[in-house]
């Protein structure tokens, strides 16, 4: 398959009165067509700003400080703002997690899914609302007719969420970034959304990068996937790889706290592993391996230098002295 997306060392930060803020710090990855790449990490890993910074949407005081973004064979950093805005919704969509914040409370679906096919094709208002009322009825979304004309206020969570794949995936864009697109449903509504997803972006050839803390997700939906600690990739690989055979301590600890179902024994029961210690400050990192202080396998060369990315397997690899 080919690279549609391909991403070398990207750093992002935010300068703050306390100090700046390495939310991206040397990020590199890739992604095929058709491919659905899981990102996982706690909260303040990087996850989001990653996911900002590809679309050129990283908020004030945050700065793309260095780095290369292609879409295809085209340098994103090299883009004009004009330029950029043509790319966003057209060839990279971002399915957000909070339906509300990507539809307009005060103006109805078909308003805001026309406005964005007359925005980036030539075609007239009726083929456009045509358009609409079809992907409407691709992410079903009953009676679409009628639907159309309603207010994001008037549908339920999970229609909301159906009626912003719809017009994430309006244009068949090569790239979808869901960031974790699924958080404010029950598990029913969870379902049904990322098979509808799933499904349209494969007929699509559309590659997702699905942004989550939800690992359970991942194992059963994404390809690869890419886990992030303090601004930095830790660990990539395959799924199975990944999941069957963790190498970075970080991963391994994510993956011991999932949930499973255990059996009582007497009056005991299987206790859910908890890591030590918390995410680092952006704006003051551990020297060295940023994992340090929270690892159960620290070296002394973990504390003073920064270690290196070492092959677990084939297109498996991590950042830790462990192995090297």
């Amino acid at each position: 398959m080919a690279t549609v997306l391909n991403i070398t060392d990207l750093k992002t930060y935010f300068y703050t009165s306390a100090g700046i803020a390495k939310a991206v710090n040397g990020v590199s990855l890739s992604m095929e067509a058709g491919q659905i790449l899981g990102v996982v990490g706690e909260s303040g890993c990087g996850k989001s700003v990653t996911a900002h910074s590809i679309l050129r949407l990283v908020p004030y005081p945050g700065k793309i400080v260095s780095g290369y973004i292609f879409l295809d064979d085209q340098n994103l950093m090299a883009l004009s703002k004009r330029e950029m805005r043509r790319i966003r919704g057209d060839q990279i969509s971002m399915i957000f997690q909070e339906p509300m914040i990507s539809l307009n409370p005060a103006f109805t679906i078909e308003n805001q899914l026309v406005e964005a096919l007359l925005l980036h094709l030539k075609i007239s208002k009726g083929e456009a609302r045509d358009r609409a009322v079809e992907m409407l009825r691709l992410v079903e979304i009953p009676a679409p007719e009628r639907r159309i004309k309603e207010y994001p206020h008037q549908m339920s969570g999970g229609m909301r969420q159906r009626a912003m794949i719809a017009e994430a995936l309006l244009l068949r864009p090569k790239v979808l970034i869901a960031d974790e697109p699924t958080t404010a449903l029950d598990v029913t509504i969870q379902a049904q959304v990322l098979d509808i997803m799933y499904r349209l972006t494969q007929e699509m050839g559309t590659a997702i990068m699905l942004i989550t803390h939800n690992l359970g997700l991942v194992a059963e939906s994404a390809n690869r996937v890419l886990v992030m600690y303090a601004g930095k990739v830790v660990e990539e690989g395959s799924v199975r790889d990944v999941f069957e055979n963790a190498g970075h301590p970080y991963t391994q600890g994510l993956l011991r706290s999932i949930p499973m179902p255990g059996e009582r024994r007497g009056k005991e029961q299987h206790q859910l592993y908890e890591m030590e210690g918390i995410v680092p400050d952006l704006t003051a990192l551990p020297r060295g391996c940023e994992f340090h202080p929270r690892c159960p396998f620290v070296k002394e060369i973990c504390k003073q230098e920064e270690p290196p990315w070492c092959a677990i397997g084939p297109g498996h690899g991590m950042s830790c002295w462990l192995l090297a």
